[in-house]
């Protein structure tokens, strides 16, 4: 299935997140191979939307706020490195809103 092109990703997700250096969990490492850098975050963004939301998306479960889905998918960097990416998604019983919620390698 597909998820709404109109997904929300929060500036918070990606600038206080995923790419904001944190002790535990911290994925701006990461993303950083790639060429994704805290002042550039809006590249991301644009990359998520362009690279991986139109993959195809699997239901994971069913939870009191919503649907959960994840995809699966390559993003490849401003600097050309490639990362193979597991993202999360939710569509919110409340709104239908398609929402992103997390990103981590995919080491399948």
């Amino acid at each position: 299935m597909k998820l709404s092109q109109d997904a929300l990703i929060s500036d918070e997700k990606l600038t206080k997140y995923l790419l904001a250096s944190r002790k535990r969990n911290d994925k701006s490492g990461w993303l950083a191979q790639a060429g994704y850098r805290l002042e550039t975050w809006p590249i991301l963004r644009r990359d998520l939307v362009q690279q991986v939301l139109p993959n195809d998306a699997s239901f994971v479960e069913r939870t009191e706020y919503g649907e959960v889905y994840e995809i699966v998918g390559r993003l490849k960097g401003p600097n050309g490195k490639i990362l193979p990416v597991r993202t999360i998604w939710m569509v919110e019983n409340a709104t239908k809103t398609t929402k992103f919620i997390t990103m981590y390698p995919d080491k399948r």
